[in-house]
């Protein structure tokens, strides 16, 4: 029989219920999933001279299979999603994962640009699907009351993959070949797709009389404000992240580019850190102070980026800012859809990728025709709607803390 301590006993006399503990095991398997995602996505960034030379292709031409990458997950997460509501959760999730073995084996061994350019729209398939998935995923794991902190600890492979994985990555492939580091990522997929086996709980789909189609999520209170919130806010970071580089060099700071990202990214895991612990309780609250303190980032590189200094704090708030971000806004989206999170999910992961592509090509637009002193200013005009508009979605999309009433 199991014995209960004094502790264990509320003032009436009667045991209580011990909170259950939060299944980390299945919640890092797809923060594993998160992680592979965005490597498989991101790591010919570093190898593009190797990966040119290598495919007997230029470097721009090379560069090209980030961007397939990202149409594959563009143009398919949501149809995809809207076609699977029906299929078990673990059955798809694994599907999605195992295109990743596929595609970066295909990557590893091929030695025809063409077919690596089509093995890299197929992984952006995949990883439109896992990105689809894995916050509902985490939200469906855990009480409802913890669905915010399961979604951040799930979510922490992303900015992983940036701080750890890329340079990691990089090294490894500019050590051995750029060819078993996509090898090694294959077997990694086939560990991660044993722990998802082992250690993630399977959910089934929608019945077919409940599934939601695409315009009916679209209209559901609070939907539209989070998407607009995402769109601008991913939009006026990446006119600056892309374009780092530039905006450093007149600065003088063009050789301290590294340390700069490095302090983003710790910055990052931070930023998740901050939003795992308070997002379940002050989510309104969190994501409200998260764009203001964008706001006054952008503001003091805008007015004072002579001094390095300020320079490495405001990228730091930056940082912290953006990593706790994709949290936030899935557990916002995954609250205000609820059974038709899947759905939210792929729209937001279709915004997410056009707000990165048109923040890259208006970052590229102002370079050319004001320089990158324009860079803070056209942020600000993103940044302030994009605050309007959560603090208006009071009541849906981003809304007050409810707490309940003492019983009488």
């Amino acid at each position: 029989m199991t014995s209960i301590t004094p502790t264990d006993l509320q003032p009436d006399g009667h045991a209580a219920a011990r909170p259950a503990p939060l299944p980390l095991a299945g919640l890092l398997a797809l923060a594993m999933a998160g992680f592979i995602t965005l490597l498989t996505e991101v790591l010919p960034a570093g190898l593009l001279p190797r990966m040119s030379a290598s495919l007997a292709v230029s470097e721009s031409m090379a560069g090209q299979l980030i961007t397939v990458y990202a149409l594959g997950s563009l143009l398919t997460a949501i149809p995809l999603i809207s076609a699977t509501q029906g299929l078990r959760r673990r059955r798809l999730l694994l599907l999605a994962i195992g295109g990743f073995a596929v595609t970066n084996t295909v990557t590893a061994v091929s030695g025809d640009y063409l077919l690596t350019l089509v093995a890299r729209f197929f992984a952006g398939v995949s990883g439109g699907l896992v990105w689809a998935l894995v916050a509902s995923y985490a939200a469906r794991m855990v009480p409802s009351h913890l669905a915010g902190r399961a979604i951040a600890i799930s979510g922490i492979g992303a900015p992983l993959a940036f701080s750890v994985g890329v340079p990691a990555g990089t090294f490894l492939g500019g050590m051995v070949g750029w060819r078993l580091a996509f090898g090694i990522m294959s077997l990694l997929t086939v560990l991660l797709i044993g722990l998802v086996v082992a250690k993630v709980p399977d959910f089934p789909g929608q019945p077919a009389g409940e599934r939601l189609s695409l315009r009916a999520v679209v209209r559901i209170p609070g939907i539209r404000p989070i998407l607009f919130v995402i769109f601008a806010f991913v939009l006026a970071h990446n006119i600056l992240y892309t374009y780092i580089a530039p905006f450093l060099a007149p600065l003088g700071l063009l050789d301290r580019v590294d340390g700069i990202l490095l302090v983003f990214g710790i910055g990052g895991l931070a930023g998740l850190w901050i939003a795992g612990v308070l997002i379940d309780r002050w989510l309104r609250e969190v994501v409200l102070v998260s764009i203001a303190a964008f706001i006054a980032a952008v503001l003091a590189l805008a007015f004072w980026s002579g001094s390095p200094m300020v320079v490495y704090v405001a990228v730091a708030v930056w940082g912290v800012v953006y990593g706790g971000a994709p949290a936030l806004f899935l557990t916002a989206s995954a609250k205000t859809a609820k059974e038709a999170a899947d759905v939210a999910q792929a729209m937001i992961v279709t915004v997410w990728n056009l707000a990165i592509g048109v923040g890259g090509i208006c970052g590229g637009v102002l370079l050319e025709a004001f320089g990158v002193v324009s860079f803070p200013w056209a942020m600000i005009l993103a940044l302030v709607p994009t605050l309007a508009v959560a603090w208006s979605a009071k009541r849906h999309g981003f809304p007050a803390l409810q707490l309940a009433r003492p019983a009488e």
